[in-house]
């Protein structure tokens, strides 16, 4: 289990870690850090979903739509970074009207009117990237903190969530979500528009999408005559939000994007046979209590704990490692290979692997399939960083081999070396590998703890430096790994 930490001894990173060139993938911005905690914040959530199926006509989790939802939120899900990440659930309403929301903490509900009106899968993805992009940024706790701090209550139905504005009531209030006869609302500004068009098209990229389709489908709903639909009122357009994602996506490298599958369009055939209810008849439902009464009927029961939760890539950091095998298919590389430009070095890897930067000497470089990645370690994929000798000393790169092992040792309890060093061709220059072994953070489909290889190659730059990788997966999978580890290598280019 190798962190994505390393101490410096005696030594600094190479600016390798330091420059991205703008030709990459796009990066997750940094979310920030409200004033509520995380905690808070899923406990809201859920408190308001658990209303939710009080209140709404909620299709149970075996239906072909909800099955359908939460594979594409799913996938969507598995870009976001782990430290990042939310336990996102995914729930379909039997209304008509076009609408989706995503609550604090990761609950999301989503329309069948919006599955309806998409007419392919990349349309329905930018909907669920924009919601979850409201979690990413945590909008709503950010939006407490302005209620907090300015004394002001957003309108809440108090008839609705049980007496007077206060309790769970006023939280919600505080951060912008309205039960009312149109069902649960959120309220977002301008800004909190802008920032979900931007990291939604981010997770519709990485996903395969292209994040167009996102500002087609909110363009399409703008278009339509009469009304505009709830989905409208709740997210006001921040203005020229097609020119601002074409101007977002302009430098992405390009992709073969995914827009549709024979499995969007059978679910929406499906879904246009659902017996789907307007917003002023589930209105009229809340009132009497006939929704908790169907939804109970057709085992559309709220579990958050159960098959509906999706736990995206990683817990939230402060809970403990996930204790679930990963599923191999979620972290295979692809067969098509993209360039990352990553300072003194250039070198491919995986078009869905993600290549994360970091904010600070001392961390590495991680070129990673999401779902390879906890809070606990990186179980799937590669650790990349540089070192450089302090001024006028010269580098021996089986001094610096074994001083790296030596470290990592010391910062990685269990970490064992496999045989000894190995010279290694890598950038035109020759370098070592050394096979290590340490203990995967995912444990095997039996549940049980273990083994992981974690090939460690260094290789001298031109200028004194070292470039080293880790090359890391469990000890029963690295065989099929190997070849795409074997690729990286041999593109690996200094500049």
């Amino acid at each position: 289990m190798l962190r994505r930490t390393l101490l410096c001894w005696a030594m600094v990173l190479c600016p390798a870690t330091e420059s991205y060139s703008a030709t990459t993938a796009p990066q997750f911005p940094d979310p920030g850090k409200p004033s509520m905690s995380r905690e808070n914040q899923r406990a809201l959530g859920l408190k308001a979903a658990a209303e939710v199926y009080k209140q709404m006509p909620v299709l149970p989790d075996n239906s072909p739509e909800t099955q359908y939802v939460r594979q594409l939120g799913e996938k969507l899900a598995a870009t976001i970074p782990a430290q990042y990440s939310w336990p996102f659930e995914f729930h379909v309403v039997a209304q008509k009207e076009i609408n989706a929301f995503a609550l604090p903490g990761g609950p999301m509900f989503v329309n069948i009117g919006t599955i309806t009106a998409s007419d392919n899968e990349a349309e329905l993805a930018g909907v669920l990237a924009h919601e979850m992009s409201h979690v990413y940024m945590q909008h709503s706790a950010k939006q407490a903190g302005k209620a907090q701090t300015t004394g002001l209550i957003a309108g809440i139905a108090g008839a609705v969530l049980g007496g007077a504005v206060g309790g769970m009531a006023g939280e919600l209030g505080q951060m912008g979500i309205n039960m009312g006869a149109q069902g649960l609302m959120l309220k977002y500004s301008r800004s909190d528009e802008s920032q979900a068009d931007a990291v939604g098209a981010i997770i519709l990229y990485k996903a395969g999408y292209n994040p167009q389709a996102m500002a087609d489908f909110f363009k399409k709903l703008e278009s339509e005559g009469g009304s505009p639909p709830q989905w409208l009122s709740d997210h006001p357009n921040p203005g020229n939000r097609q020119q601002a994602i074409q101007k977002e996506i302009k430098d992405w490298p390009p992709k073969e994007y995914a827009s549709d599958s024979p499995a969007f369009q059978a679910t929406r055939q499906h879904a246009m046979g659902v017996k789907a209810y307007t917003a002023q008849e589930i209105a009229q439902g809340a009132k009497s209590g006939e929704w908790a009464a169907l939804n109970q009927k057709n085992g559309a029961s709220f579990n958050p704990a159960g098959s509906n939760t999706i736990h995206a890539t990683s817990p939230t950091p402060n809970e403990p490692a996930t204790k679930a095998s990963v599923a191999l298919e979620s972290v295979l590389p692809g067969r098509k290979m993209v360039a990352a430009n990553l300072g003194r070095v250039k070198i491919s890897h995986p078009d869905n692997w993600q290549v994360t930067v970091p904010h600070k000497q001392g961390n590495f470089v991680t070129i990673a399939p999401p779902a390879g990645v906890t809070d606990k370690g990186v179980g799937y994929g590669v650790l990349l960083s540089g070192i450089a000798p302090r001024q006028g000393q010269s580098v021996n790169i089986d001094e610096v081999t074994s001083a790296l092992i030596k470290d990592m040792q010391q910062n990685n309890n269990g970490l064992q070396q496999v045989g000894g060093s190995r010279p290694i061709t890598a950038g035109g220059a020759e370098g070592r590998s050394v096979v290590l072994q340490s203990r995967s953070p995912f444990p095997a489909a039996n549940g049980q703890p273990q083994a992981e290889r974690d090939l460690l190659v260094t290789v001298p730059g031109r200028d004194g430096s070292v470039i080293f990788m880790i090359f890391v997966a469990p000890e029963t999978d690295f065989p099929r790994f190997e070849p795409t580890y074997d690729a990286m290598l041999k593109s690996l280019k200094f500049r």
